[in-house]
């Protein structure tokens, strides 16, 4: 991001993308460029369904409501209700999904046991070290230019040698991530949790950041378990997501969306 402008390398391209009146500007806008802005602005999200969704789900709630509920019937029907007024404040948001699966699986690699800021860090200095430069975007570096990396090298930027590991182990093996798009849910998951250093977590957050698979639900990330006890109380998360089927992605980030405004 300069100046407002979202920047972002594209086939050796710089791609920029600028908030207008009704929409954005983005330029170049061609048949290479639309799939990576499509996926960077969230435009596979149906936001039109899963509002009348969430509306629909707190009017039920409302009358399902006894005359004399207790304190789980009454916190549930709050929650319920508190869920479409989250999608009325942030109506419009849409979770920007990463256009490259090596990239979303090597964020979450950087992003495991520390805090975002150290982990934006390192991934710049991954970027700024292997990457591509395209007028003023860098393009994150792609797995072949990381095959022959060493240890030695990616630890220099910040990462852990157990991280950096994970990282090569990543590039170097023989899983097609590409071909992950085709597949149902729980085949993509157990595909990426057999490789060194990827558990359920990044397999959750690859389904909903990369996939954009409606019904992803990372129950073990922390921030959404401190969401979804603020709204629910002491639930299993994992077993909370069936509430919001088809749409726990999107509620996964309205309910994230709480801790990250004012």
């Amino acid at each position: 991001m300069h100046d407002g402008v979202l920047h972002r390398a594209v086939g050796g391209r710089e791609l920029r993308i600028a908030a207008a009146r009704g929409g954005v500007d983005v330029d170049p806008l061609d048949s290479d460029t639309e799939p990576v802005v499509s996926r960077l602005l969230g435009l596979e999200f149906d936001l039109a369904a899963f509002y009348a969704w969430a509306g629909g789900i707190a009017g039920e709630a409302a009358d399902a409501r006894p005359e004399t509920p207790d304190a789980a019937g009454a916190r549930g029907t709050t929650a319920e209700s508190s869920l479409a007024q989250l999608a009325a404040r942030f109506a419009g948001l849409r979770p920007s999904l990463a256009p490259d699966p090596f990239e979303a699986l090597v964020t979450s690699i950087t992003a495991q046991q520390v805090s975002l800021r150290s982990a934006v860090a390192i991934r710049n200095r991954l970027i700024g070290r292997f990457g591509m430069r395209a007028g003023l975007a860098w393009a994150f570096p792609t797995r072949r230019r990381l095959v022959d990396a060493t240890e030695q090298e990616l630890v220099a930027l910040g990462f852990s040698r157990r991280k950096a590991d994970y990282v090569l182990g990543l590039a170097r093996s023989e899983l097609d991530l590409t071909a992950l798009a085709a597949l149902p849910d729980e085949e993509v998951k157990a595909r990426i949790v057999q490789q060194r250093g990827l558990g359920e977590w990044t397999a959750d957050w690859f389904l909903a950041r990369h996939l954009g698979r409606p019904q992803a639900w990372p129950a073990g990330d922390l921030a959404l378990r401190k969401a979804v006890s603020a709204f629910y109380g002491d639930v299993d998360v994992r077993a909370a997501g069936a509430r919001f089927e088809p749409f726990q992605n999107l509620t996964a980030h309205y309910l994230l969306a709480t801790f990250l405004t004012p």
